[in-house]
């Protein structure tokens, strides 16, 4: 008889997972379908399985032993109607908060609906049975691993959390042999942590990742800053970070370079507050380790890399790990001596959004509350710091380009009396235009409108789309729509509406009018100002821009390879020869 596992990777990982979270008891009722589950722990000594061939029964087996233990205790059953016989149990779970985990057994999941013997759909579970229900996959791939090891890790943790309950994992099997296995998989254990539990230790170097969050209280960002000085820990943020204390890092830029190795400035341990970020780039600074700090207390593993959960206000997180004495802020000043040192690097770059935002960024009027269109228009503008009284905001969490002038325009509407500024694309504008005809618009209104005429994030060198070069405008991108860059279809709109409207399509027409957008009080009319770009130029100044380190020796090979291909360099060699 072997001694070993099945070959099944989820199968694998719930067992693996399992025995990292310390459950050993398991009621296994016989069948097919959870052999590989079943045949490989009744050898694993870790585990004390018992038998019982009536379901209906195991699981009330299981309520009495979770109530009498105070642990956590698992069913085991195969497919067919074997699982429907685990409702009254669970039912009995569910009322009682009984860590109860029910793990029923299935063929894969595709076959649902084609009248497959012994397949039926466990998709939909009735409300009082379960407080979780997953359904893992078949493991084939990374992607799948991790999903797999998410979801093992989130039901666990479900059984104990907020007094506990029953929860159902749903496991499909390829009914593989032999079973060869001889060790489990390696597989990441996460821990949630609340108020009442014991803490663990914080130790190495420590950053804090702010995605969009909620505004700032003075008390809220003294907490913050009193864990950095402490930690010697760091701050990164985009526009959405909310966060204005001594330790902010606007760190797009140095995050971004393609040609520059930033493991100097990657930390530890990350740890992780607010909600979805749209600064992809710094989302790469992740270290070895992440601390998600949320009241919500949810798994959100955006890094690949969750280790603890926090389910607490982030104030009780940041004084928990504040005790002690300042010693050094070395890490700040590594990290703020590269970012000062690519600012100084950058270029003259092409009329571009990046280059208009280099030209604002740091104009914009006191006080000022600036809202960004997705993509484009965020990315560009996290490359430049604002004034530290300005406020920003983005639409990132549904991430979609439909509403970010409504919700502009729904910001300025609470004080008539301060600026409002909207920096969009396009696309995102000829969306949501309609609510500039809204009777409750203010003079307080200010519109930048980047117009390239196509949607250029399809457009950028780096973009999945640039395979397809010129030929992504035709249905890739959105080229030729809305006026195809018109000089006077929003112009006819804007003014009609009452703003005041101004318009540029190169740097000098640009730098002669933008004193006027930035008026620091609440002119006559909103103003309007549409700035004509082109998709090739924003490509190039993004690419400019995200590599401010590169030599001349990769210039001129970046340069040889677009021009001549893979064996660009060699081609170049012979030009230059003959």
């Amino acid at each position: 008889m072997s001694s070993a596992y099945t070959n099944e990777k989820n199968t694998l990982i719930m067992i693996a997972l399992l025995k990292a979270h310390g459950i050993r008891n398991i009621i296994a009722s016989p069948g097919t379908t959870n052999t590989a589950f079943v045949g490989s722990i009744q050898n694993d000594s870790f585990f004390r399985v018992f038998s019982s061939a009536d379901e209906r029964s195991a699981a009330y087996i299981a309520c009495g032993m979770a109530a009498d233990i105070g642990e956590p205790v698992v069913i085991s059953c195969t497919g067919a109607t074997a699982s429907r016989n685990y409702v009254p149990g669970l039912t009995e779970a569910y009322y009682r908060k009984l860590p109860v985990l029910a793990i029923t057994s299935t063929q894969t999941t595709s076959k649902i609906g084609h009248h497959i013997a012994q397949v039926i759909d466990r998709s939909v579970i009735q409300n009082d049975i379960a407080k979780l229900s997953v359904t893992l996959p078949v493991v084939k791939d990374e992607n799948d691993f991790w999903d797999c090891e998410i979801k093992v890790n989130k039901a666990l943790l479900e059984l104990k959390r907020h007094g506990g309950g029953p929860v159902h994992i749903n496991l499909p099997t390829t009914y593989s042999l032999p079973f060869q296995t001889k060790e489990l998989p390696s597989c990441r254990v996460i821990e949630r942590i609340t108020r009442d539990d014991q803490f663990p230790h914080l130790a190495g170097r420590i950053a804090v990742f702010i995605g969009s969050h909620k505004p700032w209280t003075y008390t809220e960002t003294q907490v913050l800053d009193r864990f950095c000085a402490v930690n010697n820990a760091v701050v990164f943020c985009d526009h959405t970070s909310g966060y204005r204390g001594k330790y902010r890092l606007l760190f797009a830029l140095p995050a971004a370079q393609e040609m520059l190795d930033n493991s100097v400035c990657r930390p530890d341990i990350m740890i992780h507050i607010g909600e979805i970020s749209g600064d992809y780039a710094t989302l790469s600074m992740v270290g070895k380790q992440v601390w998600r700090v949320n009241e919500d207390g949810e798994i959100r593993d955006t890094f690949r890399k969750l280790r603890y959960v926090f389910e607490m206000p982030e104030k009780n997180f940041f004084e928990h790990y504040s005790h002690g004495t300042a010693e050094t802020d070395i890490y700040l000043q590594t990290c703020q001596s590269r970012l000062d040192n690519l600012r100084s690097k950058i270029p003259e770059l092409p009329f571009s959004n990046i280059w208009v935002a280099s030209r604002l960024a740091s104009r914009i009027p006191e006080g000022s509350i600036i809202h960004f269109g997705i993509l484009n228009s965020l990315r560009s503008w996290n490359f430049f710091e604002l004034p530290a009284t300005v406020t920003s905001a983005s639409n990132v969490g549904g991430f979609g380009i439909d509403g970010v002038l409504s919700s502009f325009v729904g910001s300025s509407l609470i004080n008539k009396d301060k600026l409002y500024f909207c920096v969009l694309g396009d696309l995102a504008f000829f969306y949501d235009m309609n609510v500039l005809g809204n009777r409750h618009v203010g003079k307080n209104l200010r519109i930048l409108l980047i117009n390239n005429g196509t949607g250029t994030e399809f457009r950028q060198y780096n973009h999945h789309a640039a395979y397809f070069g010129e030929a992504t405008n035709k249905f890739i991108a959105a080229t030729g729509h809305y006026g195809n860059k018109s000089p006077v279809l929003v112009k006819h709109y804007a003014e009609d509406l009452g703003f005041e409207y101004l318009s540029a399509s190169n740097k000098h027409e640009f730098d002669n009018l933008y004193d006027r957008f930035l008026t620091p009080r609440v002119t006559e009319k909103p103003i309007f100002f549409e700035v004509f770009t082109n998709s090739n130029e924003e490509s190039l100044a993004l690419n400019r821009i995200q590599n401010l380190e590169l030599t001349t020796k990769m210039r001129v090979k970046a340069l040889s390879k677009k021009l001549f291909g893979s064996n660009g360099i060699r081609v170049l060699k012979k030009v230059i020869k003959s």
